[in-house]
């Protein structure tokens, strides 16, 4: 079974509960999930200037060490001035020696954001994107195909685009995700779990074709001997058929045409 491990980080709480449903979808795709969370990198003095609660106990610290568990990614942070906010490029800045012996190559990650009034919601994904290039890693984005509806409802706020889904919390951060940017968290959760299995399924190697092919083979061997056994009988028969017909022809006086 795939391990995806969704790699947040939220200030009031938004993303975290963005990445439950995300871990939902996952889970309903056949996956495994876990929700994680990166250090906090502000003071302890700051985060009560700005009334930010106590981090969830239920959600563990990840570092840098820990990607290589698992099969791939989905990252969860709201937008600093359109770009990510450094408690997560603290961790792809950790990140260097994964790269080095290419541990991250090819695993499949995808973006879900938080942001105040919708602006920077996608420039804060495309600046992440730099950080899966040069790990090599393989973007795997929402896109319209199956959550057209909730992305393009204009009848209420929402906060999701094709680069990923996403909530907007409000200048104060009152607003709390709705069911519509939940379902969409969720459907990206289901579709990034059935992308990102097909991509990291082992591959059939030219042993496995090998192996399978000499199977068939060894099937196949003994219709062909039976085969050849019957062959075998008939010539032996023609030879006795023939024997009788020249036996009759001298009875008879005729010839016989073969």
């Amino acid at each position: 079974m795939a391990k995806f491990a969704i790699i947040t980080y939220s200030t009031y709480g938004h993303v975290t509960t963005l990445a439950k449903e995300v871990a939902k979808g996952i889970q309903a795709a056949g996956a495994e999930a876990e929700v994680y969370r990166v250090p906090e990198t502000l003071p302890k003095d700051v985060l009560e200037l700005i009334h930010a609660p106590e981090k969830p106990d239920d959600i563990p610290e990840i570092n840098a060490e820990d990607l290589t568990k698992f099969d791939g990614f989905v990252f969860g942070f709201p937008t600093r001035f359109g770009a990510v906010p450094s408690q997560i490029t603290s961790l792809f800045d950790a990140a260097g020696s994964l790269w080095a012996t290419g541990a991250l190559y090819h695993k499949p990650a995808a973006f879900f954001t938080s942001t105040g009034s919708g602006g920077g919601k996608e420039t804060t994904i495309r600046s992440a994107l730099s950080f899966l290039s040069h790990q090599g890693m393989i973007y795997v984005p929402l896109g319209y195909a199956k959550t057209f509806p909730e992305i393009t409802n204009v009848e209420e706020i929402q906060g999701s685009s094709p680069w990923g889904a996403g909530t907007v919390a409000g200048s104060d951060g009152s607003r709390q995700p709705t069911p519509l940017e939940l379902k969409t968290a969720y459907i990206q959760g289901q579709e990034f779990a059935e992308v990102a299995t097909k991509l990291t399924a082992p591959a059939e190697t030219d042993a496995t074709k090998e192996s399978a092919a000499a199977g068939e083979t060894s099937t196949s061997a003994p219709a062909k001997e039976q085969k050849a056994t019957a062959t075998e009988s008939e010539d032996t028969k023609k030879p006795e058929t023939s024997a009788s017909a020249a036996k009759s022809s001298e009875k008879s006086g005729c010839c016989v045409i073969v």
